[in-house]
């Protein structure tokens, strides 16, 4: 089965792309720009593993993924991990990227924008001194991690920052991570220390650490609405544990109450 869903053999690939009557001949005059290649000859060496790896190893992310297309036996051997994280890590001069990714197409993208530094979020912080601190746009910030304001940024333990100076990542070890609060997955860099062994699993947050998230979330909430945790925890629930549909949906009930109760009046 090729990559297009077009069933194939394997062997297809050292077939000749020309009939025997319609194949150009070296001798042949009519045509004397015609290329012999080994994608058009009996070029058994492009089925070869051991041969594959040595060229894919030199591609770039792009290259690998077009070479995948062409027949099973390219694509095992062009989404071995080992050489797409090769391919990965090259244009920044990576040192490591740690950590199994939860979707394949992850290293299908090695764009500045797939990394982001972790910043621990401290009392005092702001999205706007925050992004004075890593000379980056606001907008930028909030739209990494899936943010429409700086309300609630006391209830997470640290912030996504965009990379604005590649040269950071050179020599770098990153760590892939599926943050919650930005729903994404990013290769994650620890300006100080490194991330915490409990909290880290395969790249993703453990439980443990989303409980406590949701409960420092919950306490947020609470404060916001003046409320008890009950009725926090109702309205997140009911918001899918969106904080800002909870206070959507809480301010179109108090409104509903508040017509209900001047109507009856």
């Amino acid at each position: 089965m090729g990559c297009c869903g077009d069933e194939e053999n394997d062997n297809d690939i050292v077939n000749p792309l020309y009939s025997d009557a319609a194949a150009p001949t070296l001798g042949d005059s009519s045509d004397s720009t015609t290329t012999i290649s080994p994608m058009n000859s009996h070029f058994s060496a492009l089925t070869c593993r051991d041969t594959l790896r040595l060229i894919f190893e030199k591609l770039p992310i792009p290259d690998l993924a077009r070479s995948s297309c062409v027949c099973r036996v390219w694509s095992s051997v062009a989404s071995d991990q080992e050489i797409v994280a090769k391919a990965f890590k090259a244009p920044w001069n990576l040192k490591e990227v740690i950590g199994k990714p939860a979707s394949s197409s992850f290293w299908r993208d090695n764009s500045i924008g797939k990394f982001a530094i972790s910043h621990r979020i401290v009392r005092g912080d702001s999205v706007a001194s925050l992004a004075v601190k890593y000379s980056v746009q606001v907008m930028d910030i909030k739209r990494l991690n899936n943010m429409m304001s700086e309300h609630g940024i006391y209830s997470r333990e640290r912030l996504l920052i965009p990379v604005s100076n590649a040269e950071i990542l050179s020599e770098a070890t990153c760590y892939v991570e599926v943050d919650n609060y930005a729903k994404r997955e990013v290769a994650v860099l620890y300006l100080e220390g490194g991330p915490d062994p409990k909290t880290i699993n395969s790249g993703s947050i453990s439980s443990c650490s989303v409980l406590q998230s949701k409960k420092r979330v919950v306490e947020s909430l609470r404060r916001s609405l003046r409320v008890d945790d009950a009725t926090a925890s109702y309205y997140l629930s009911i918001a899918d544990g969106d904080p800002r549909a909870a206070i959507s949906q809480f301010s179109q009930d108090l409104r509903w109450e508040t017509n209900t109760h001047l109507g009856s009046a």
